[in-house]
């Protein structure tokens, strides 16, 4: 068959959480099916190191798709005359966008509906776009994947999607991504903390991932131990809102905060495996992939006890409710404090960690394709 790909989230050096998911999960599923031809479609010029195989034949079409005008262009203009001139007989979405305007049976990944219950979370003109175009693209969509029990039951829930045309397709997590020894975290320490220990934020900085809690749950920390303890911030500043500013121009530790900016994967693994913990206190998410990385390094997790992070974590993390500054603070003094606690906490995210892995990502999506492409057969029948 040939499988059509939205792969315009595959940009080197810049692959965030759903251009790590279309790339770990497609590099597999490609290699692992020769017999299909994967045609990936780029909205620019791509780097070499996306065509994973010699089954995979890639297209650039224009225009560069990052904004909702130029969404429903590319989606709705572009991607369907590729579609039909490549003959497609599937085309496969690995984010929320999809086309309203191709016959090609569609599979969309839809991650979460962060959009729906936060709308303010993100600039007007996106949420505006992914909630007057989502409900109608999971109902065109032939299936839907989704990355946790928690979102499978939200879309359904939201959009009335039958349970029964929705895949759950968990996450996977670097698997370069290890526990580092004493001297290669002393090493890193001195290069971003100035040798001090520190909590680690990993995400890109939007409302809906809390930092504007996080901060002044660290002063209090701060406050309540009077250590040296740095808070380390990683990630892109996506959409910095007034109530994040704010937050951080009124601590008294503001000088003990680290801004890294994005970091590549490499560096992101030496910073988040010589932490003291991770703190991952969003208040809404699809799934959570820092949660599942900081167990891969050997890192107590603090997260939050909404949506889908208790399914990710399990037992294996101190949950906290992300709404409350208090709670916050008081895991990250728990875990400070106490050397018995952080051993058990890594001790049970070395179990929890088994349970997701890209393989088993690329698998569960093939297992998805599998059934789009039988209901494809079925209908031409």
């Amino acid at each position: 068959m040939k499988i059509a790909v939205s792969t315009r989230l595959l940009l080197h050096n810049k692959l965030d959480g759903i251009g790590w998911f279309t790339y770990e999960s497609f590099k597999r599923i490609v290699q692992q099916h020769p017999e299909h031809e994967f045609h990936f479609l780029f909205d620019r010029k791509y780097s070499d190191e996306f065509i994973f195989s010699k089954n995979v034949i890639p297209h650039v079409i224009p225009p560069q798709a990052r904004h909702p005008i130029l969404f429903r262009i590319w989606y709705d203009y572009m991607v369907p005359r590729a579609l039909k001139k490549i003959g497609a007989d599937v085309f496969i979405s690995p984010g929320p966008l999809g086309s309203l305007r191709t016959d090609v049976p569609q599979l969309m990944v839809i991650h979460d509906l962060n959009f729906e219950h936060y709308p303010k979370g993100i600039p007007k003109v996106h949420s505006s776009y992914l909630r007057k175009n989502s409900p109608l693209l999971a109902k065109k969509a032939k299936r839907i994947a989704t990355v946790s029990e928690f979102s499978k039951q939200d879309i359904h829930e939201q959009y009335k999607v039958p349970l029964d045309k929705i895949d759950v397709v968990y996450n996977g997590a670097n698997e370069n991504f290890h526990a580092l020894d004493e001297k290669i975290k002393f090493e890193v320490r001195m290069e971003y903390s100035g040798g001090e220990e520190y909590f680690v934020f990993v995400s890109s900085i939007l409302p809906r991932k809390n930092l504007q809690r996080i901060l002044p749950a660290f002063d209090r920390f701060k406050n309540s131990t009077e250590s040296k303890i740095k808070l380390v911030v990683v990630g892109n500043k996506y959409w910095v809102s007034n109530e994040i500013e704010s937050a951080y121009n009124e601590m008294q530790h503001k000088n003990d905060v680290i801004f890294t900016g994005r970091l590549d994967a490499v560096e992101l693994h030496h910073v988040l495996a010589s932490s003291l913990a991770l703190v991952y206190v969003s208040y809404f998410e699809g799934f959570g992939i820092p949660i599942v990385e900081a167990f891969h390094c050997g890192v107590p997790v603090i997260t939050s006890n909404m949506t889908s992070m208790p399914e990710v974590s399990g037992d294996a993390a101190l949950l906290v409710n992300p709404f409350s500054v208090d709670e916050i603070s008081g895991a990250m003094n728990s875990v400070y404090s106490d050397i018995s606690l952080r051993a058990d906490l890594i001790a049970k995210g070395n179990v929890r960690m088994n349970n997701f892995s890209w393989q088993r990502t690329a698998d569960l999506l093939w297992n998805s394709i599998e059934k789009l492409m039988d209901q494809t057969s079925s209908t031409r029948k």
